[in-house]
């Protein structure tokens, strides 16, 4: 089959944001509230609370973001909503008045494309929210709504609020906040088909789709991408699907699913038994048990072997996202004997992060260490720039420029050339680029030998793009050998 993707996805450095804890605009503007009693910015987030980030702020921010590196933007829900995260969608044609609504949208749209940047935006197709307006029709007058087929109704009468009564309608893992589309129904589904199209059309650069395992109608998202990439074909689409995907990721759905199949084992090689289990039981991408460097190998190995070449140069890589736990608050940062020691976690996993087939994705504030355990925590305002950690940051943005700079970090081969005890070591090979990645995890400094064979590359990897490693080189006829030695909860970037 001739899997075709987005060809920009893979050269692109990708940041999430979650709009009410990003940032909020500082220029005047018209609000929908002149006085809003919004939570304090820098106080513990809560279900149900406001911030007040706004589209506006982030287009104030999109020369940081230029500067970092960053060239995609992926947004989580930013449609009207009564809720902070917005996944209980009110209007899925209107952005939320809270963040500036569409005008807003539609400026941040054009400078963020003049920049380089694209957006990518959240859609959220299984279920809609109570105060979507087809459903409050059936609230309103019950079995006599044109809108009754539009949802799952059980029975009668219908009770959206009190959890003493049955719902009555099928709501999302049983929320009744979360009324679940009937997409049996074809005026259902061709409802979602023109909300696609319409914001493709306004100019966003791709769908990050919402539990999209949960609509199981048969051509659904066949017709989703078909429609979609009618408009445009290099519209991104990447599915949140924690686990083995392939029924989707076959060239006829999405693009790419969010790889927590990287996530996990690469967490759970670099932070090892520093993993705090409280933080990692709920969600499912299981960065535990510990890892070394044979095993995590074997799962690269195995992920790398998953899907099509195509699909893996698309896939969208995390180390963190909205639905988990920050990597520092997950290594132990919270105690201030390991804040040290989680710092060095981060940057071990932002490495093999950053030298990954795929796209990089970075959650917003993980580039100056801000911390959060479990929903809600992991929603924490950005923080104000006398608390970023420096170093943190320098690190980024020398591994995003190096990435940015690279073809064969973005679309070059991956070679496995090692993996032995706590050092693990790679290639990514294009043409007469050559990059060897040499990571290890323990504590206490290892060298490494392996076998380079002449035709990776044809002359010795001498200068040190990235880290701290020492090299030299035994020639034999058949092969180069490379005798890394690597300091202590170190990695480090090698080039010919």
């Amino acid at each position: 089959m001739n899997i075709q993707t987005p060809t920009w996805v893979k050269h692109a450095v990708f940041y999430q944001i979650f709009p009410d804890r990003f940032t909020s605009g500082q220029q005047t503007r018209k609000r929908l509230l002149r006085s809003p009693t919004w939570e304090k910015w820098d106080a513990p987030p809560t279900l149900q609370g406001y911030k007040g980030g706004d589209l506006w702020g982030v287009i104030e921010q999109l020369d940081y973001l230029k500067d970092l590196g960053i060239t995609a933007i992926y947004f989580t829900p930013i449609f009207q909503s009564t809720s902070n995260h917005r996944y209980h969608t009110h209007d899925y044609y209107q952005v939320d008045p809270l963040l500036g609504g569409n005008q807003a949208f539609k400026e941040l749209l054009n400078r963020a494309h003049r920049q380089d940047i694209k957006i990518v935006i959240d859609g959220v197709f299984n279920h809609a929210s109570r105060g979507f307006f087809f459903f409050n029709d059936i609230l309103e007058n019950g079995p006599y709504s044109p809108w009754l087929d539009w949802f799952k109704i059980q029975g009668w009468p219908l009770s959206p609020y009190n959890g003493e009564l049955p719902a009555n309608y099928e709501g999302w893992v049983g929320n009744r906040a979360l009324p679940v589309f009937n997409h049996d129904n074809p005026d259902v589904r061709e409802y979602i088909m023109e909300v696609a199209e319409y914001w493709i059309k306004e100019g966003v650069d791709g769908w990050r789709l919402d539990v999209p395992f949960e609509i199981t109608v048969p051509g659904f998202w066949q017709e989703f991408r078909d429609r979609v990439k009618a408009i445009n074909p290099e519209a991104y689409l990447v599915g949140e699907i924690w686990q083995d995907a392939r029924q989707w990721l076959d060239g006829t759905q999405f693009d790419g699913v969010m790889n927590y199949l990287f996530t996990g084992p690469t967490l759970a090689f670099v932070a090892g038994d520093r993993i705090q289990m409280k933080y990692v039981e709920g969600p499912s991408y299981e960065p535990y048990p510990p890892l070394l460097a044979p095993e995590y190998a074997s799962k690269i190995r195995d992920l790398l072997n998953l899907y099509p070449w195509e699909i893996q140069l698309t896939q969208l890589n995390l180390l963190a996202s909205h639905d988990t736990a920050r990597l520092p608050t997950i290594a132990g940062a919270e105690d201030s004997a390991g804040m040290e020691e989680s710092r060095t976690c981060v940057k071990l996993a932002t490495l093999l992060l950053f030298t990954f087939p795929g796209a990089p994705c970075i959650y917003y504030g993980d580039e100056v260490g801000l911390l959060g355990g479990i929903d809600p925590d992991s929603r924490r305002g950005f923080p104000p720039e006398m608390q970023w950690d420096r170093d943190l940051l320098s690190y980024h943005r020398q591994l995003i420029a190096l990435r940015n700079s690279s073809p064969a970090l973005q679309i070059g081969a991956y070679i496995p050339l090692y993996a032995q005890g706590t050092v693990y070591i790679f290639a990514r090979v294009l043409h007469n680029e050559v990059l060897v990645i040499a990571i290890n995890v323990g504590i206490s400094t290892e060298q490494a030998v392996c076998d380079i064979p002449r035709e990776i590359t044809q002359q010795p990897l001498k200068v040190r793009r990235f880290g701290e490693a020492q090299v030299r080189w035994v020639d034999t006829d058949a092969t180069q050998q490379l005798i890394v030695t690597l300091p202590p909860r170190s990695g480090s970037i090698l080039s010919a």
